[in-house]
């Protein structure tokens, strides 16, 4: 063993060895990080659908929600700090055309942990889980709004794209509107009052609409990019499997709503609505979901693609975990609405892909993150 590689060995044991200072974890933190708890929190979530079929399941997917609220927690804090010591720096970031759309994975990441407490909260907290996940659901909303809105608009004025530069990125900061739509599909019928269950309702169905066209639109788009410009590097890898991301979500948003819809819609009067919300949901769902498998085909054939031309780990190995993990979920919800094995068995393996993934993933993070090599903030490399 060479004195260089001795001395690149000692370096990897030492935490952070890779960075100038300690203070630049916090100095080069970015929103990408929360990636990891968008990837942990849906995993909870899907093992969470195996209570009735595998009961131990439940308590291992109750740890991970608990420990996402820990690493959401974290990371919050992270991130905040930077904008207190780091101002001038974290602003730049509003110019940056591909980190400032993982603002959306802000909003995305505590939808999960609002959906936990719906999930694991009200057997351990009792009602108050309820109260908890109203509140962080309101701002849950404020910040998925502001995301869609607001990167958007500096992509048309102070950002700089290129079609040939295009990834599924673009999807990010529009998603969190529908993924905070479904986590309304599972709150509203948990509220005492039928009007507040109506508005919440209501308000759900319009994130969604605020959400899926737009993601619709940017497929087209993507697609064109592909078409014309080839793969993106291998460093945006795992943005092929994000377009699944809003597809699966917007299937389950309507298969969500649309069971929740016809008992709060009666309750005010609206009883007629109630069977056409409900065949929308199982019908659009299943529209979307097929169409799902298209993009799920088409990532996977791309992904063994840039495996065998060799594929450097970087964090936004995390965008695999997601789009599976939301996409597995309504898989399950499909099929528990269909009498089709086969659909729920395609979900069970999609799980199990999600797990597996998840601790390669992870592994793989906590290396990088010991080392410090994860910690890079591209709107920096200017300095």
């Amino acid at each position: 063993m060479t004195y260089e590689h001795m001395r690149e060995v000692t370096l990897g044991l030492r935490p952070l060895s890779r960075l100038a200072s300690p203070r630049e974890v916090v100095r080069q933190f970015t929103p990408n990080w929360f990636a990891a708890t968008m990837g942990t929190g849906i995993l909870a979530i899907a093992l969470a659908q195996f209570e009735t079929s595998v009961p131990a399941l439940h308590g291992v997917a109750e740890g991970l929600w608990m420990f996402n609220i820990g690493l959401f927690a974290l990371f919050s804090c992270l991130y905040a700090a930077r904008w207190i010591f780091f101002f001038d720096g974290a602003r730049r970031i509003f110019g940056h055309s591909v980190v400032s759309m993982f603002f959306g994975c802000i909003p995305m990441g505590l939808a999960t942990i609002v959906n936990g407490f719906l999930i694991f909260g009200l057997s351990r907290f009792g009602p108050v889980a309820v109260d908890i996940a109203w509140t962080l659901w309101w701002i849950d909303v404020a910040l998925a709004a502001v995301c869609g809105v607001a990167i958007p608009f500096l992509m048309f004025t102070r950002q700089t794209h290129a079609i040939d530069q295009m990834t599924a990125v673009w999807l990010l900061p529009v998603v969190a509107a529908e993924v905070v739509a479904v986590s309304g599909g599972l709150l509203a019928p948990h509220l005492a009052d039928g009007h507040a269950q109506l508005v919440m309702l209501t308000l759900s169905y319009v994130l969604w609409a605020l959400s899926v066209p737009v993601a619709m639109s940017i497929l087209v788009v993507l697609l064109l990019r592909m078409a014309l410009h080839n793969l993106p590097h291998a460093n945006m890898a795992a943005s092929s499997w994000l377009a699944l991301g809003p597809i699966g979500t917007g299937a389950l948003g309507l298969m969500t709503l649309g069971g929740a819809a016809p008992a709060i819609l009666a309750a005010n009067g609206l009883e007629r609505f109630g069977a056409f919300a409900d065949g929308l949901g199982l019908f659009g769902g299943l529209l979307l979901w097929g169409y799902g498998l298209w993009w799920f085909a088409l990532a996977l054939i791309v992904t063994l693609r840039y495996l065998r031309d060799g594929l450097p780990f970087n964090i936004g190995w995390w965008g695999y975990t997601f789009p599976i993990g939301v996409y597995a979920v309504a898989t399950l919800k499909l099929g528990t609405m269909l009498p089709i094995g086969a659909i729920y068995g395609f979900g069970t393996l999609l799980v199990a892909a999600l797990g597996l993934l998840w601790l390669i993933v992870g592994a793989r993070t906590v290396g990088g993150a010991w080392r410090g090599d994860l910690f890079v903030a591209p709107c920096l490399k200017s300095e």
